[in-house]
Order: C-alpha cells, then sequence, then structure tokens
C-alpha cells in the first residue's frame, strides 16, 4: 500500500495520474497548502522542503517502508517498481528522461509564475507579467513543435512520465495567456492525453477539496512570511 501525501495542484495531480495509470492500491491523505498543513512536523519528516506531493511505499524496494518528496523523483520510483511509462532501451529513456526534466527545471517553474503574476499577485507588476506570460508562450512552442515532429507523445511514440509530468501544467492554459490556435499539435496531443480514463480519474484525486484561495489568511501561507520561517 502507498500512502499518498498530496494536493489538487499540477505537481500533486502528476503522482495522482501516475498511481492511476499503473493500478496501485493507495491511501490519499490531504496536505490543505491554503491551511498550512504542510508545515506540520509529520509531514515535514517525509518532505522536508514542505511541498506536496510525498509518498510512503510501506513495501519499498528492499521491502522495508521507504519515503519519497518531489513529484519527479516519485514518478521515476514509480515507473521502476512497476516498469511502466519509463522505456528500457538506453535511447528511450534518456529521451523520456529529458523531457521530464524540462517539465521539471522549465515548465513547471515558469509557467507557475505566470499563473502566479498574472492571477495572484497582489500588484500587477506589468514587467513581470509580460516576462512570464512571454516564457509560457516560448516553452508551448518548443512542446508544439516536439509533438508536431514526433506525432503523438513527448518523448516518442509512445505514452510516458513526461506526458504524465507535463499534462497536470497545461491544464491551466487561459490563467496563462495561452491560446490552444497557436499550438495545434500541443492540443491534439492534450486531448489525446486528456481523453486517458486513468488521467481523468487522476485529476479529481482531492479536487472537491480544494477551494479558490480568498482570504488574506491563505495568501499568507502561500505566498508571504510564513513560506521563510525556519522550521
Amino acid at each position: 500500500m502507498i500512502d499518498l501525501y498530496s494536493w489538487a495542484t499540477p505537481n500533486g495531480h502528476k503522482v495522482h495520474i501516475m498511481l492511476e495509470e499503473c493500478g496501485l492500491p493507495y491511501r490519499v491523505h490531504g496536505i490543505d497548502i491554503g491551511k498550512g498543513e504542510q508545515f506540520a512536523p509529520e509531514f515535514l519528516a517525509i518532505s522536508p522542503n514542505n511541498k506536496i506531493p510525498a509518498i510512503v511505499d510501506t513495501e519499498g524496494p528492499d521491502g522495508q517502508p521507504i519515503s519519497l518528496f518531489e513529484s519527479g523523483a516519485i514518478l521515476l520510483y514509480l515507473a521502476g517498481k512497476t516498469g511502466r511509462f519509463l522505456p528500457q532501451d538506453v535511447r528511450g529513456k534518456y529521451q523520456t528522461l529529458e523531457w521530464l526534466m524540462f517539465q521539471m527545471g522549465g515548465v513547471g517553474p515558469m509557467l507557475g509564475q505566470a499563473h502566479h503574476f498574472r492571477i495572484y499577485a497582489p500588484e500587477k507588476l506589468p514587467y513581470a507579467v509580460d516576462r512570464y506570460t512571454n516564457e509560457a508562450r516560448r516553452l508551448y512552442g518548443v512542446m508544439d513543435r516536439q509533438i508536431a515532429r514526433t506525432g503523438a507523445y513527448m518523448a516518442g511514440g509512445d505514452y510516458t512520465i513526461a506526458d504524465i509530468a507535463i499534462f497536470p501544467w497545461l491544464r491551466s492554459w487561459q490563467n496563462q495567456g495561452i491560446d490552444w490556435a497557436d499550438f495545434p499539435a500541443l492540443k491534439a496531443w492534450f486531448d489525446r492525453v486528456e481523453a486517458r480514463p486513468a488521467v481523468q480519474r487522476g485529476v479529481q484525486v482531492l479536487a472537491d477539496r480544494r477551494k479558490p484561495f480568498r482570504t488574506e489568511a491563505e495568501k499568507e501561507v502561500l505566498f508571504g512570511k510564513a513560506q521563510y520561517q525556519r522550521r
């Protein structure tokens, strides 16, 4: 059994989708990031960076429990555990890993910044909005060209953890200033991934519990000084 500590965010959805795709049994423990539950000592013990998601697998590689944080590391672990969604041949493996790292180092951080400055920032800073909106469009262009080249999925002809990692971040395309008409190949890919039953189940995990961040206290927890306190 895998214990999943998560919330309904793009990084959380990566792991939700992977667990559903692999058919692994798991228990969900919601970590309400608006209420500051990510700072609880019990959660920090398995996720020292106070970010979701994290997992505890009661049947780790040596038969003993193992805990993991960082969504990319969790995807790699689950792919290794199940032998799914990461090619076994060396070329295919590293082509998948480069697009996984592209998500971790580019798509997630940059689209997250675009979302923040366009939607959540208390002061609309034109420089920041333009910078991260333009970077979002550039990254969408990179992915659009890649899908046009492969004709199917990010790393080639097969669906992999690279697709699982990228898809949740593109679900908020409107908030990132994107017009799908500019990226037809990527939109076709998005629709293919979205149609998968496991993906549809994965994005519903904890979705009924997440509410928009409305109060100043919630915004302080997510974006204010609470993030920077030593624990």
